[in-house]
Order: structure tokens, then C-alpha cells, then sequence
């Protein structure tokens, strides 16, 4: 199921301390206006833990698939075999 980051505001907040550069106030003043910036660090934050978990699972992906190659070429080589078999004594 994918959840939407557009206005999914829980019913209750918690209030945390955080500390960020200078440079990343400037860029919550610029993006944000005053009274916002909670709901833009929180839409934020899910955008980017959604986007680590998409990569993560693409990474994942990728490397099953190169630790299983040598498997998966030895089966289909196999399979080859025994379709082009069946093709040849069946006039194909």
C-alpha cells in the first residue's frame, strides 16, 4: 500500500527539539512560511525515509539478482537444451 505525503496530518503532534545549520534555516524561510515549518520538515522527513526505502529495496534487488546470475544462466542453459530437444523431434 502507498501512502500519500499529501495532507496525511496525524490528529496529535509532538513537540521535538532539533538542531539544523544556518543555511538550512535560510532554506525553511525561503520554502516555508512562518508557521509552517513543521509541516514541511515533517512532509519532509517521510519524502526522504520513502525514498531511502526505494532505493534500498532497488539495491536489494540488484544484488540478489547478481548473487543468483551464475544459477539462473546454468538453469536456463539447461532448459535450452531440452527445448531445442523437444523443437527438433517435433519438426519445429
Amino acid at each position: 500500500m502507498k501512502q500519500s505525503l499529501k495532507k496525511t496530518q496525524p490528529q496529535t503532534r509532538q513537540r521535538i527539539n532539533i538542531m539544523v545549520s544556518p543555511e538550512t534555516i535560510r532554506l525553511l524561510d525561503r520554502v516555508a512560511p512562518k508557521g509552517s515549518r513543521s509541516r514541511l520538515i515533517d512532509q519532509a522527513v517521510k519524502f526522504f525515509v520513502e525514498k531511502r526505502a526505494k532505493a534500498n529495496l532497488r539495491e536489494e534487488l540488484k544484488q540478489e539478482a547478481l548473487d543468483y546470475a551464475e544459477r539462473d544462466r546454468a538453469i536456463a542453459e539447461e532448459w535450452f537444451s531440452i527445448d531445442e530437444e523437444a523443437w527438433e523431434k517435433h519438426g519445429g
